[in-house]
């Protein structure tokens, strides 16, 4: 195998449409370009991100990204080593315009193709930007996830537990909504909390009544909506304060629940006596600063070193896939042509289903 391998990334599980180079050289990563072409505007006046604009919009930015990302690498298509794809989940229209961009480009260059698991790719992340060992644990906590994995390996993961209904970004967006507030939903409802008083409103802190790593974020959201909607009667409408003071205690009932499972979790993982014990955080909410400090805060104290990779590696990129995809070639692993696209892929396939199954496979 040689010491140096280049990799082009590319990412379109959701709204964000991404390609980015990454190079290994001699263990050390480098990221050599990161391109991403967001979406927001596109789905601002839905409250939410539409599968089908997003498809098409992947469809039309795939090629001009990678172009870009090319360009601001100073490579060429013979430069590159690989192809790594988010072959899933996702919304299943956007994760297909990837895949077929990849297969095009990996039979056009005669490169290797290497699907990668959107959530490998974050939780993978780590090693990418801190160069942390097997086995750490990994808190996955996004728009669309939240679950706490042990890494041992490129893809060997070991689920501790995680969400049973709405991940924290889902139940973010669906306040923000509530509030009024643009999507996404989490930096809005993080700059209104700034303003507000977390003690204002008591909101319930879900399962931590029960053992175990398991969360719940839907009786939150709902909790909320029902406090809003008394001060509204109250006020005839929602005074500024008032709102910030929600978003506050929204905020703070989130962070508490994550520090507290966290801690449960850690208390797990350090059973396993790892050498180098490590606590990592990555996807869309480990942006969040109140929740990202507190999750130092508990890892500090059970020993563990935190990590928390740069802000713009938080949320979905190509860097990471590029990464992930590196670290799968690396193992032996390589995908054909026939590689599909997955909406559901968990990355504990030993685990039970946390929300349900069917014929297109557990969900998480």
């Amino acid at each position: 195998m040689t010491d140096t391998l280049t990799f082009l990334g590319l990412e379109s599980s959701c709204d964000d449409t991404a390609a980015a180079i990454v190079r290994l050289t001699d263990g050390k990563p480098e990221i050599l370009s990161s391109v991403v072409a967001g979406q927001t505007d596109l789905h601002a006046a839905f409250g939410g991100v539409v599968p089908e604009i997003a498809a098409r919009a992947h469809a039309e930015k795939l090629d001009l990204c990678v172009e870009e990302a090319l360009e601001e690498a100073g490579l060429g298509l013979d430069a590159l080593d690989g192809i790594a794809v988010t072959a899933g989940p996702g919304l299943i229209g956007g994760v297909m315009s990837g895949v077929m961009c990849a297969k095009g480009l990996a039979a056009g260059a005669g490169l290797p193709l290497v699907g990668v698991n959107h959530l490998a790719g974050h939780a993978l992340t780590p090693r990418l930007t801190d160069g942390l060992t097997f086995p750490y644990l990994m808190l996955l906590v996004s728009g669309g996830h939240c679950q706490f994995l042990i890494a041992k390996g490129p893809e060997d993961f070991s689920r501790l537990g995680g969400t049973i209904d709405d991940a924290p970004g889902e139940a973010f967006d669906k306040a923000a909504k509530l509030m009024a507030l643009p999507q996404p939903g989490g930096p809005s409802v993080e700059a209104e909390a700034r303003k507000g008083d977390p003690k204002a409103f008591a909101f319930p802190r879900p399962l931590l009544d029960r053992p175990g790593c398991d969360m719940s974020f839907s009786g939150l959201k709902t909790a909320l909506l029902r406090a809003r909607d008394q001060v509204v009667a109250e006020h005839g409408g929602l005074p500024r304060q008032i709102r910030a003071d929600l978003c506050a205690g929204f905020q703070q009932a989130i962070a508490d629940v994550l520090i507290e499972k966290s801690r449960r979790a850690l208390a797990e993982y350090l059973k396993l006596a790892p050498a180098n014990p490590g606590f990592a955080v990555a996807g869309g909410v480990a942006a969040n600063q109140a929740i990202r400090a507190g999750l130092e805060t508990v890892s500090r104290e059970m020993g563990a070193e935190f990590v928390a990779p740069p802000l713009k590696l938080c949320t979905d990129n190509a860097a990471m896939i590029a990464w992930a995809g590196i670290e799968r070639f690396r193992s032996g692993a390589q995908d054909g042509m026939d590689l599909t696209a997955r909406p559901r892929w968990p990355l504990d396939r030993s685990a039970a289903p946390l929300l349900g199954s069917g014929k297109k496979g557990a969900k998480a």
